[in-house]
């Protein structure tokens, strides 16, 4: 459908015009119509379909109209317009982006992001001039609703972005206490993955006669992304596997998704140490660090993001071919999540799920809320020893990583894939003993890594001369101590390094906790 025919202003045509999409998706073509209509909506859509215009254009529609009754004119104390509640600060920065996209033919429109890791005196600046939509994240927010500097009075419509998330995040208190100094008169758009359990009676608590609007089930949600799932007996198997998986030439950019903070740090250290353009990216950085590493993946100048859950919502880089889940998620919700960082914009995508035989209950669990088998597949010289859980019988086959032809089969240099694996022991005694030894392994190699330099690979680069910026690591255990850190290079102006850009010696004493951020 034509969002011409969706009953748009002539300016919000023209900026979608302008920015090339003409046509509506699937949730945009049942969400705008619903909402231009005044009523609240609950609406349940995957990530990658659209709906940030499905709630922004019906918002920026309402701006426009009232600006018109008003003849463009505003106290400058009013307050704004819009509010989205969003879980993270990526997706309340995307969504704002969004916003200024949109409604670029809008004069003086005013967007402004109320979020964590940002100094508080220019949020509080931002809240006191002239302003139409606030995007903020519900934590931030409510800090400055009790500082008395956020004026609510005047909010017309409120959308919560991912509801379930804020809801698993623990907003659910800090939502209902901003809802309560919001007008009662105001349109409410929930969009969440589901409304059962608490958000559904956060829904029956925020709206009034919302009509519900299901765009496709779980099944349908990714049916352009390839889903493989990989048994390990251990971590360093899981560890061959990643190697392995990461040397195919098909992987063009892939998150790679664990389970912590340090699990990010360290795997970073380690894949950066054999070759790899690779940077981590979680909560615990501060938040200039978050956006630089985010506009180097945009940029092509990091091929593999290592990942947790809270920092990647609302990464929308067209070019991620691979999401591979190297730590399992906490809920399958988030599963569905992550793999929706892949196949975007109407390309295929890749989602590889590297898992141990503790991990099945969470593979079932994510099978039940897809409705969907992940296929099991092995990779010849990485066969899982241990075999696969009893209650999966083996429907495996042997195939390259994205069942191309040209795909590398060999490990990026001193990472071990197939070749170093393949020559462990069968014999049930040695198994047991490699699990104890596992976890040795795991010390030293903390113990050793702290010995090691840190240093962040070369980059390819655009031909214009660019200066590495000073960095700092910082320590898991004192995110403000930083390690020391000095500048030994930087980009020539063939945007090639002229040598390592940064060389950090760690001590043992924060051989744990040291992580490779940009």
């Amino acid at each position: 459908m034509q969002f011409s025919e969706l009953g748009l202003n002539a300016k919000l045509l023209t900026a979608l015009n302008t920015v090339g999409y003409p046509t509506a998706t699937a949730v945009q073509a049942h969400a705008i119509p619903a909402a231009l209509k005044g009523g609240d909506l609950l609406v349940s859509a995957s990530t990658g379909s659209g709906k940030t215009a499905a709630f922004l254009l019906p918002c920026l529609q309402r701006i426009l109209e009232s600006n018109s009754l008003l003849n463009a004119t505003r106290p400058s104390n009013s307050g704004p317009k819009v509010l989205v509640l969003a879980p993270t600060r990526e997706l309340a920065l995307q969504v704002a982006k969004a916003a200024q996209t949109y409604g670029r033919e809008i004069k003086r429109l005013r967007v402004a992001t109320v979020v964590g890791g940002v100094p508080y005196g220019l949020q509080i600046k931002a809240l006191s001039s002239p302003l139409d939509i606030l995007i903020a994240t519900p934590g931030r927010l409510l800090d400055l609703m009790n500082m008395r500097k956020a004026n609510l009075s005047n909010i017309q419509t409120l959308v919560l972005d991912e509801a379930d998330r804020m809801l698993d995040m623990g907003f659910i208190e800090d939502i209902e206490t901003i809802a309560s100094a919001i007008p009662s008169n105001r349109q409410t758009l929930m969009f969440s993955a589901t409304f059962d359990g608490q958000a559904g009676q956060l829904a029956k608590k925020l709206t009034r006669d919302a009509q519900r609007i299901e765009v496709n089930s779980q099944t349908e949600k990714h049916k352009n992304i390839s889903q493989r799932l990989h048994w390990a007996d251990t971590p360093k198997h899981k560890d061959a596997l990643l190697d392995h998986l990461l040397a195919d030439v098909n992987v063009q950019q892939a998150i790679v998704f664990t389970s912590t903070q340090r699990d990010a740090e360290k795997l970073a250290f380690r894949l950066e140490d054999i070759g790899h353009k690779v940077a981590a990216l979680h909560g615990g950085m501060p938040q200039g660090k978050r956006n630089r590493t985010l506009q180097f993946l945009r940029e092509g100048r990091v091929r593999v993001l290592i990942a947790t859950d809270v920092a990647a919502r609302g990464i929308d880089v067209p070019t991620i071919s691979h999401v591979i889940n190297y730590g399992m998620p906490m809920n399958p919700e988030d599963y569905v999540h992550r793999i929706g960082r892949t196949g975007r914009a109407g390309r295929d995508g890749f989602a590889i799920t590297l898992a141990q035989p503790d991990d099945n209950s969470m593979i079932r669990r994510i099978e039940r809320l897809t409705t969907q088998r992940i296929p099991n597949e092995v990779i010849v010289g990485l066969e899982p020893k241990l075999g696969t859980p009893s209650e999966r019988p083996s429907r495996s086959h042997s195939r390259s990583f994205a069942g191309k032809p040209g795909g590398s089969r060999s490990a990026v240099g001193s990472g071990g894939g197939a070749r170093n694996y393949q020559n462990r022991s069968d014999s049930p005694k040695q198994k047991i003993a490699h699990k104890s030894s596992e976890r040795n392994f795991q010390t030293q190699r903390n113990t050793t890594d702290a010995a090691n330099r840190l240093t962040l690979g070369s980059f390819g680069g655009s031909n214009n001369s660019l200066q590495a910026p000073r960095e700092q690591h910082y320590s898991k255990a004192s995110e403000n101590r930083p390690i020391s850190s000095k500048r030994s290079g930087g980009f020539n102006s063939s945007g090639k390094t002229g040598g390592k850009i940064f060389s950090t010696k760690l001590s043992s004493r924060n051989a744990r906790g040291a992580g490779f951020v940009l």
